[in-house]
């Protein structure tokens, strides 16, 4: 995959009505604070495009880019924040169902796990959620750098234990800094459009 151009074409907030795209999507989901903004910025080859924050629960919005004018990445916004307030968390979470629910152009969801520690209780409903839309989630193991190599299939399996993933659920472990894994995302995301 060579990435041409980028647009961030459309940004939803609560009140905001979901695009009916006619491109294929690929959702983005995690906790913040686990590297989204990262990983999308990495895979679009821009360094500051989707934002990045040392604070978490920056993205309180959908973001779809739009990639060579052939598809769209959609940033979901992050949850878990925990100095959130409630009612902030409840409308994320509405967002983000409401953008499962009734997208009908959706061909993968990642779901990105912080490498380095068991998923919480908030990933482990996020997975579920997704599974119960239908959808496969692609596990991204962000962070991979702060691990050590040897600890690497160990991780992956905690990671896979905690949120007893289905038979076959690929996981791709990534670092922002390295870059990589990206080229394994690339591959997955080439193969999914090739099936359209």
């Amino acid at each position: 995959m060579v990435i041409r151009s980028v647009n961030l074409e459309t940004v939803c907030g609560i009140t905001s009505r979901l695009p009916e795209n006619k491109l294929p999507e690929f959702a983005f989901a995690g906790k913040s604070n686990v590297g989204k903004s990262s990983l999308i910025n990495g895979l679009m080859n821009r360094k500051s495009l989707a934002r990045t924050s040392s604070k978490p629960g920056k993205t309180q919005t959908i973001n779809y880019y739009n990639i060579n004018e052939q598809m769209y990445f959609v940033d979901l916004p992050g949850y878990g924040y925990a100095t959130a307030n409630e009612s902030v968390k409840a409308q994320w979470g509405k967002l983000i169902e409401d953008y499962l629910h009734q997208s009908k152009q959706i061909k993968a969801v990642f779901l990105l796990i912080d490498i380095r520690h068991a998923p919480s209780e908030n990933d482990r409903i996020m997975y579920d959620w997704i599974l119960d839309r239908g959808y496969k989630p692609i596990i991204i193991a962000t962070k991979m750098d702060k691990v050590k190599r040897s600890q690497l299939s160990k991780q992956i399996k905690l990671i896979c234990d905690t949120l007893d993933v289905i038979d076959d659920t690929t996981v791709i472990p990534y670092s922002a800094l390295s870059k990589q894994g990206r080229d394994e995302i690339y591959e997955l995301l080439d193969d999914i459009l090739a099936e359209d």
